[in-house]
């Protein structure tokens, strides 16, 4: 099972940068932003299943593409603005990562706007 192998590079990972980060804060960091690395790209081809799955399905339901694809968009920015926060965090960095967030939080909010203008206007035809 891959889960399997994710936690164990994670757990791997973990005491590595425990015992490291008392004399080598530097590997510590760099150990972390490996494993993020490896994990990203195990996943990469369930990823790209779960966006096909998407896409059919939006096809079934004729969703416009463009929706379709800033969702996406949306939904990929979340994650790595989480990784980036994470990595910034462990880094002992919490400021930093506030402010990857912020950014990230301002950043999908102007590409959710398009969807929110089309939700409205279909509202607004809806009622009498």
């Amino acid at each position: 099972m891959e889960i399997i192998k994710i936690v164990g590079i994670g757990i791997v990972a973990t005491v590595f940068i425990i015992i490291l980060k008392s004399t080598r804060p530097e590997f510590a960091l760099y150990i972390s932003l490996l494993t993020g690395v490896v994990i990203f790209t195990m996943i990469l081809g369930e990823l790209s299943y779960v966006i096909q799955t998407l896409n059919t399905l939006a096809r079934r339901v004729n969703i416009e593409f463009t929706y379709f694809s800033t969702i996406l968009k949306i939904i990929g920015m979340a994650y790595i603005v989480e990784f980036g926060a994470q990595i910034s965090r462990d880094a002992g960095e919490d400021s930093i990562a506030m402010k990857i967030e912020l950014g990230g939080k301002v950043i999908i909010m102007v590409l959710a706007i398009p969807i929110l203008l089309a939700l409205m206007e279909l509202i607004i035809k809806i009622l009498p």
